[in-house]
């Protein structure tokens, strides 16, 4: 017999990642070109999207739309970290990954194959990695579309024309997951549940064929206020994420008789 379970958590810790990208179409950092990609879903996520990037110098204008996220935490969306992410092999990794045998490829499985956080995707201010944290400007809900002009950093913007940056979308629902790996807590905090720091999609950033993003998304959900009194590093990326009153519920897989 199946019983649903909430768990309390005071934060969420993700660590950096990254994926493959081919080599973006730029001599210089005063070149004005594009690079994309398709967003393809991570652990049975079920989350798809695209993504463009606009780069005219140092400036970015990042567009997203994603769909088939994890919908929601108790009586609010469910947050998604996204980052743009650099530093390491530029890979997807793929289920081989998964090294414990869980069913699922964690975050300290997968960071040897997308590194570290190069720049956080938040809806305002900071843009750095030191705003992975800011759980109240990320994105939430099953479908958001995302936009927003800023400045690239040096490393991401190199990584990005070196073709070793990609975009990773984070948090995975439990019941999409195997019975096992859904009941394990977060390998980078034993007060969480593995789910919350699971990747859910990643796509690698190429030199960009579309002369438009496609239709599709909805508005991004509603902000979950955070209480940032948690990081963890990993890789030289920290990423710690909390929720209203510092306390958010993440529901734990159920097991069918």
């Amino acid at each position: 017999m199946r019983t649903s379970t909430f768990f309390a958590v005071p934060a969420l810790a993700l660590g950096g990642l990254a994926l493959t990208a081919s080599p973006a179409m730029a001599d210089s950092h005063d070149d004005s070109w594009s690079v994309q990609t398709s967003l393809e879903e991570l652990n049975s996520s079920g989350t798809t999207g695209e993504v463009m990037i606009d780069i005219h110098g140092q400036e970015a204008t990042v567009t997203m739309n994603v769909t088939g996220a994890a919908e929601e935490f108790m009586d609010g969306p469910f947050p998604h970290a996204q980052h743009i992410h650099i530093g390491a092999q530029g890979l997807c990794p793929g289920p081989d990954a998964d090294t414990d045998g869980d069913g699922v490829v964690s975050t300290p499985e997968g960071h040897h194959f997308y590194g570290d956080i190069g720049t956080s995707l938040t809806t305002e201010g900071d843009t750095s990695p030191d705003s992975g944290l800011a759980i109240d400007r990320f994105p939430g809900g099953s479908e958001y579309s995302y936009e927003r002009t800023f400045e690239l950093s040096d490393d991401t913007l190199t990584a990005v024309e070196e073709g070793t940056a990609v975009v990773v979308v984070h948090g995975v629902d439990p019941d999409l997951m195997p019975e096992e790996a859904a009941q394990k807590q977060s390998e980078l905090d034993p007060e969480l549940p593995l789910a919350a720091t699971l990747p859910a999609a990643c796509g690698t950033l190429s030199a960009s064929q579309m002369e438009e993003m496609p239709d599709g998304g909805a508005d991004t959900g509603a902000p979950v206020q955070a209480d940032n009194g948690m990081n963890l590093a990993l890789g030289g990326g920290a990423l710690a994420l909390a929720a209203l009153g510092g306390a958010w519920a993440v529901r734990r897989h159920t097991a069918r008789a």
